[in-house]
């Protein structure tokens, strides 16, 4: 492999949805070059910045029935109980809720954390408190999806940040989608809620760094032997 190849091989691709917003800080960087050199620099940065935020890195998914991956990129927050949102129509108790804080600086491209029928996708306006708040489940803006599964239904949430203010969806109801498959961003900052059935084992802990379609969140089935991957 020649080092043009090998370079270019540890550059991850960019997401289609974030050409607008790179040309649009390049071509402000531009500007500031002519205005004032170290404004261009420093617009530069933010482009670069820009370009990060919107890549599109290859994930290896474990395939096998029964696991439950991290559909983000981020540090798990939180680990509770609570009411899921009632458009989902998930029930009235609480149930088991794992918490993804994504910053600005990790990848906001969000992936299914199990293989299933999306039944319900429910898009609520709301604030743009803090992520990490507890209350920014119920009070932000959200963009919430039912999975059903074998194992029964499972609820994804993207909810906006302080600094984000667009929930992006990839997908629609009733479409059948595979563990670790792409099905949504958030621009720029935010978390993601996941919704799990009574009795599952969940296999992290607050504080743990998550990846997105690699991370296993929880093991329906732990008696179940072996894995296999797949690159998507």
């Amino acid at each position: 492999m020649s080092i043009s190849n090998s370079i270019r091989a540890q550059i991850p691709p960019i997401h289609p949805e974030g050409y607008p917003f790179i040309g649009g800080f390049a071509l402000a960087s531009l500007v500031l070059f002519w205005i004032f050199t170290p404004l261009g620099w420093i617009g530069t940065l933010l482009t670069v910045w820009c370009a990060l935020f919107f890549r599109d890195p290859i994930r290896v998914t474990p395939q096998r029935d029964g696991l439950v991956v991290a559909p983000a990129d981020g540090r798990i927050s939180m680990i509770t109980r609570a009411l899921p949102p009632a458009e989902l129509g998930l029930g009235d108790r609480p149930l088991l809720r794992v918490s993804i804080f994504m910053s600005v600086f990790n990848v906001h491209v969000n992936r299914s954390p199990i293989a299933g029928r999306i039944e319900k996708i429910s898009y609520r306006p709301g604030a743009f408190i803090n992520a990490e708040l507890d209350k920014a489940s119920e009070d932000n803006e959200r963009n919430s999806l039912a999975i059903s599964t074998p194992h029964g239904k499972i609820g994804v949430v993207q909810i906006a940040g302080l600094v984000a203010r667009r929930i992006v969806s990839f997908v629609r109801e009733g479409q059948t989608i595979g563990a670790g498959e792409r099905f949504g961003l958030i621009r720029f900052g935010s978390r993601l809620d996941v919704y799990l059935p009574d009795g599952t084992e969940v296999l992290v802990s607050e504080g743990q760094t998550a990846i997105a379609g690699e991370t296993i969140l929880a093991d329906f089935d732990v008696a179940v032997p072996g894995l296999s991957f797949r690159s998507q």
